[in-house]
């Protein structure tokens, strides 16, 4: 175990996670010389690589003067922390990075916390020292700032900082020096992060940290061997902490320790690495694996509760079963349950109907890459507007808080600060940093529904938001959800040119000539706050008549690309999304329009 680290690499979302165990494996010889290796190789996922960022906490390890590094890559957005909460079991030490410009940002705080709480070793990285607005010296006394606020311990308080560019591979004891290589980092880690403490000679004991699947082995449990030694075909005992009915026989069939970015089958290993185990069968994270007729389970860390809700419900639109392989209630339920095995943060409640399903997450970016992922492999349903989950304390309504920190350009705080405020949100505190501005609030979870692509369009696509839960506080009371209205869809159909140049002048079009559209889908925005609808499926009714200038080219002005994320903020109470593996489709949840007018009349 002397001879082991095992440590997480934890920061803020785009601070530079990835990128520096890419330069970590090169610099360690796990690729040869000539080899090809794509950027960020650590984002394996499709969706991780297309969006730029980490979904899922992946294990790999390094040699490095005879002590083997097991490295821990976790996300940085803040809808995934419960993947980080979780792997922060497996490790003994964490790599705190922070960019040198930005400075600590809410997930910056969220990671530490947890990573103080279990009394792991911290080491400071102070990433992107290269970049020309880098403010080192600020936000070193930041960081000192943030562990004062976090009770760190003396030694915490105390750890060691590098200075590191990523990007260049290299990293420093001094901000003044420029680096070489990452040398400096290997060896802070080796001398600085402590071996794992375990007993050999003790009854096994592992804790479950990770789940991974293998369509020929099946579920793989992935975790750190605390006590005790596993061999292959070893008969062992499957218990869990918090549920006592958990008590069952399985057989280790193989072993596996990572090496670089494979996996390695052995036949035994000991107290301190981590580890992957197949053949245990219906395992789950939380779970124990000990010694055969040994029930001994370990603790499983707290994961923080779900702060967001929303119903996935079986598609009953007119197009339904049109483009779907999985379209039925019992496909919807088996892969929700599926998802509960792996996603520790997930929570699914069966509503009375068979068909619906409440699914509560951390975030809208959490559900969001769940449907889409859900949507990829060919699954068809529709999901409702998300929702917080509100709490009762001592008869008070209680509603989840965010903290956002906003980094604007100085022309555009006004608008921000101006729709933030219509929007419940309180102002902590307000930072110059040269030509821009670092704005915190605090504001209702239900206040940021829609509000990044306002952001977005207020500070023209120069602003930098970021949240992260905060806390849960008073009802703050009444939000308008939206402040416009929907373009609904009169007929059955096929958009045509006609129907669309007439509708355009009601507000901005979702949809192109040549759409195929049911009654109650919504085709477009209106400005006003009420509903509208239009027939996009009109044709122009042709005459025998002809004068000049009469039949000039149509100009339909561009539609509106609606993106998964955007169709979830932009629904209204009243409406659905309805996925398919090829379209997103938003429509009114009472399709025939008599229908919906007598309801608004009650």
């Amino acid at each position: 175990m002397e001879n082991i680290r095992n440590v997480a690499i934890i920061a803020h979302v785009d601070h530079g996670k990835t990128t520096l165990v890419d330069e970590m494996l090169k610099q360690s010889g796990v690729f040869r010389d000539n080899q090809v290796v794509a950027d960020r190789v650590m984002d394996s996922g499709d969706l991780e690589r297309e969006r730029g960022i980490t979904i899922l906490a992946k294990n790999t390890s390094i040699s490095y003067g005879g002590t083997k590094i097991n490295i821990v890559d976790t996300p940085g957005h803040a809808d995934f922390g419960g993947e980080v909460e979780r792997v922060l079991k497996m490790v003994s030490g964490v790599l705190l990075l922070v960019d040198a410009a930005e400075g600590p940002m809410p997930q910056t705080r969220f990671v530490l916390s947890k990573a103080l709480e279990l009394g792991h070793s911290v080491i400071v990285v102070v990433n992107k020292v290269d970049r020309p607005d880098a403010r080192i010296t600020e936000v070193m006394d930041e960081i000192l700032e943030l562990l004062l606020s976090l009770n760190a311990t003396d030694e915490q308080f105390g750890s060691p900082t590098l200075f590191c560019s990523a990007r260049q591979g290299v990293a420093s004891y001094s901000p003044n020096v420029e680096g070489v290589d990452l040398r400096p980092l290997f060896d802070t880690i080796v001398e600085y992060i402590p071996h794992p403490v375990g007993d050999a000679d003790l009854p096994l004991q592992m804790l479950v940290s990770s789940i991974d699947y293998n369509e020929y082995v099946g579920r793989i449990a992935v975790g750190r061997v605390e006590h005790g030694m596993i061999r292959q075909n070893q008969e062992i005992t499957i218990c869990n902490y918090l549920d006592e009915s958990v008590n069952r026989r399985a057989k280790a069939t193989n072993l596996y320790v990572f090496d670089g970015l494979t996996r390695t089958a052995v036949d035994s290993v000991s107290a301190g690495d981590i580890i992957a185990v197949s053949g245990v069968g219906e395992v789950t994270i939380g779970d124990t694996i000990c010694l055969y007729g040994n029930r001994d389970p370990l603790p499983f860390v707290e994961i923080s509760a779900p702060t967001m809700e929303t119903t996935f419900c079986v598609n009953d639109s007119p197009f339904a079963g049109r483009e779907g392989k999985f379209v039925t209630s019992r496909n919807l339920r088996d892969r929700l349950n599926r998802e509960l095995q792996k996603d520790v943060s997930l929570r699914v409640t069966e509503m009375d109907t068979t068909d619906s399903f409440n699914v509560a997450g951390r975030g809208e970016m959490h559900l969001s890459i769940l449907i889409e992922t859900m949507r990829r492999e060919g699954f068809e349903f529709q999901v409702s507007p998300p929702r917080v989950l509100y709490k009762e304390v001592d008869g008070q309504r209680m509603e989840p808080m965010e903290r956002v920190v906003l980094d604007v350009p100085e022309m555009y705080i006004g608008a921000v600060m101006e729709k933030l405020g219509s929007r419940k949100g309180e102002l902590v505190s307000m930072t110059p940093q040269g030509d821009r501005t670092k704005l915190e609030f605090l504001i209702p979870t239900r206040g940021l529904f829609g509000y990044r692509g306002e952001f977005l369009s207020d500070t023209h696509g120069e602003g930098i938001m970021a949240s992260v839960f905060d806390s849960y506080a008073p009802f703050a009371g009444t939000l308008d959800r939206r402040g416009t209205g929907s373009l609904i869809a009169f007929e059955t159909g096929e958009a045509v040119s006609y129907g669309l140049y007439n509708a355009q002048e009601r507000g901005a079009l979702f949809i192109a000539p040549g759409t195929k559209v049911y009654s109650g889908m919504i085709v477009g925005v209106s400005p006003k706050s009420e509903d509208i609808v239009v027939n996009v499926c009109k044709r122009k009714q042709l005459t025998n008549m002809r004068a000049s200038g009469s039949d000039e080219a149509l100009r339909l002005v561009p539609p509106r690309i609606m993106s998964l994320e955007k169709c979830l903020e932009f629904l209204a109470d009243d409406e659905l999304l309805e996925i398919t593996p090829q379209n997103l489709r938003l429509r009114k949840s009472v399709l025939d329009h008599g229908t919906r007018m007598s309801m608004r009349k009650r």
